[in-house]
């Protein structure tokens, strides 16, 4: 079940960043559709295997913050991905990079959520 997992991940990645391309001001994307889904694919691995690194790593300043620090993560991983495809990305300032966040963490806590239905279905 973690390859459904992966994969919610990424096609939420991919349509966290179109969307956001298409309604944040300040956020760009200057690549094909191809690029867009090779990036959304980054993005979609490194939520899953880099992810659960930093949260467990992160847990004490978690724990203080009372989860907040958790977007601080989201937003770095997105801001990673914006230095790892400078030429197809570009996200202008705090409050882009923020609003593509919650569009991305929106749609993995509904397709989560979706996916968790899904299996209680099955049986």
């Amino acid at each position: 079940m973690h390859i459904g997992k992966l994969l919610f991940h990424i096609v939420s990645g991919i349509l966290g960043l179109f969307l956001a391309a298409k309604f944040v001001p300040g956020v760009e994307f200057m690549g094909s559709y191809k690029m867009l889904i090779i990036i959304g694919g980054v993005l979609g691995i490194i939520n899953f295997f880099i992810k659960p690194i930093l949260k467990a790593i992160s847990l004490p300043i978690r724990i203080l913050t009372f989860g907040l620090f958790s977007l601080v993560i989201n937003m770095a991983m997105i801001w990673l991905i914006e230095i790892l495809f400078p030429k197809e990305i570009e996200i202008t300032g705090l409050w882009p990079l923020f609003l593509t966040t919650l569009i991305i963490w929106a749609l993995n806590f509904f397709f989560g959520v979706r996916n968790k239905e899904l299996r209680r279905t099955k049986f």
